[in-house]
């Protein structure tokens, strides 16, 4: 069974809703991290005082096709590709321990239901 990482990189306002995107999409077992970002067009300040948005970051580790689904969700539901919407991408896995035996049936029932 091959894996990657999903990493999801959203405007913290809409973090409880790229989870549930995630979920009803197969995903499960998040780590989510706060951060703030710098983007490509200048911020907007107010009395001299530059507004940053936080973001927040989601880190799943899924089963490649499964993650290929997720993404391809959270980009359609979250509209992605509208500037300043947030940013989705996978990376694949060469080697990984500590994966929890559960969430590796949960992959292989999925598998063997689209089969």
């Amino acid at each position: 069974m091959k894996f990657s990482v999903l990493v999801a990189i959203v405007a913290e306002e809409l973090e409880d809703k790229a989870i549930e995107i995630a979920k009803n999409a197969g995903a499960s077992g998040v780590t989510i991290l706060t951060a703030r970002g710098i983007g490509a067009r200048e911020k907007k300040t107010f009395f001299g005082l530059t507004y940053e948005g936080r973001e927040s970051i989601l880190i799943y580790v899924l089963e490649r096709k499964l993650a290929l689904d997720v993404l391809k969700a959270l980009n359609k539901e979250l509209n992605l590709e509208e500037e300043d919407h947030g940013i989705a991408f996978t990376i694949p896995i060469e080697h990984l321990a500590g994966i929890d035996k559960i969430q590796i049936a949960k992959f292989t029932e999925k598998i063997k239901e689209e089969i």
